[in-house]
């Protein structure tokens, strides 16, 4: 038997080993599901993104799905990874009360729920992760009063009513506004799946209905915030109204640079979608989550109790978007200034 014969026949073995083992330890990685409610949106290309990166670095392997802003989908989509036999679900309710049920089916197989971004209401999750959504609306709002003077008309453009994103925002809202007398909310109004041509069309008719005298226009998502700027645009308004969004999308980091946008607010989306990846990692291994391993508080979720962790949130301005936003890596210089 000739030299490349017995090489040829080492090899073959060496595979034979190595070609079970390796299955074998692919086997063993868990299956988790991520389940965002939209992946239409530009920041929640980047939580798919980091919650996959994460994944393979902890050895995990991620099954992430949309359910394209609708509740029957999101069930069945949720109904699809528990037959696929998912040791852990991260669910960002599109209802966060009809969401409930999803709880019940993932809990019925023993599977651990982290709810992720928006709370899943009246249910023993596992774990929420979310970012400050009432610091939010308390940074916009107070930059609105810093350049309004605490005077003028002011819209609110809420998302989907129920989602306690979009009510923690507005709460922040609130809590600012309401000690300025000479602030008047003559639009507050929510918006089906965050649309910005709902808001687009909300903000036309608040000008046309107070004759363009808009003061501030704030907005629970930078979608909207963008179609805000269009309606101001179109009366040859924008940069004379002050405009606050929230996600920190290019569209409106772009805005802010050319002056047709005062503010937005920046959340640490990268951070939320790596520790719900750890969180996630360790319930599927039937890990214990010491409470000193992250910043967590205990959350009154309706009649339950149950670990919460908050992201930092940073307001951006023209000031601050090359260290906030191209350093951090959340955007790249060219994509903000196009060189």
């Amino acid at each position: 038997m000739n030299g490349s014969i017995l090489f040829l026949l080492g090899l073959l073995s060496v595979c034979c080993v190595l070609g079970p083992a390796a299955n074998a330890a692919a086997a063993t990685e868990p299956k988790i599901g991520f389940v965002l409610s939209t992946l239409q949106e530009e920041r929640y290309i980047k939580d798919q993104k980091y919650f996959v990166n994460e994944a393979h670095k902890l050895g995990f392997k991620p099954v992430v799905v949309s359910a394209d802003n609708n509740p029957q989908t999101q069930t069945a989509k949720v109904e699809n990874l528990l037959s696929e036999g998912v040791k852990a679900l991260v669910i960002q309710p599109v209802n966060s009360n009809a969401a409930t049920n999803l709880v019940r089916m993932a809990h019925d197989d023993n599977v651990p729920v982290i709810a992720y971004d928006r709370v899943i209401s009246n249910s023993p999750i596992d774990y929420y992760i979310t970012e400050n959504a009432f610091k939010i609306g308390v940074l916009q709002a107070e930059a609105a009063v810093k350049a309004t003077h605490g005077k003028g008309n002011y819209v609110l453009v809420l998302g989907q009513a129920g989602h306690n994103i979009a009510t923690e925002i507005t709460r922040g809202y609130h809590s600012v506004l309401s000690k300025y007398p000479d602030i008047h909310i003559v639009v507050e109004k929510n918006h089906e799946n965050w649309s910005p041509s709902l808001a687009l069309a909300t903000v036309e008719n608040a000008l046309a209905r107070y004759n363009n005298n808009i003061q501030a226009v704030l907005c629970n998502n930078s979608g909207m915030a963008n179609a805000a700027v269009q309606a101001l645009n179109e009366q040859k308004l924008a940069g004379k109204v002050f405009v606050a969004g929230a996600d920190a999308d290019v569209a409106a980091i772009k805005n802010i640079v050319a002056g047709k946008q005062q503010v937005d607010v920046m959340q640490d989306i990268e951070k939320m979608a790596r520790d719900s990846a750890d969180i996630a990692y360790k319930l599927a291994l039937k890990q214990k989550i010491a409470l000193n391993e992250t910043k967590t508080v205990e959350f009154k979720n309706g009649r339950f109790e149950v670990p919460m962790d908050t992201i930092p949130v940073y307001l951006i301005d023209k000031g601050n978007i090359d260290q906030r936003i191209i350093k951090s890596g959340f955007h790249t210089h060219a994509e903000i200034y196009g060189h």
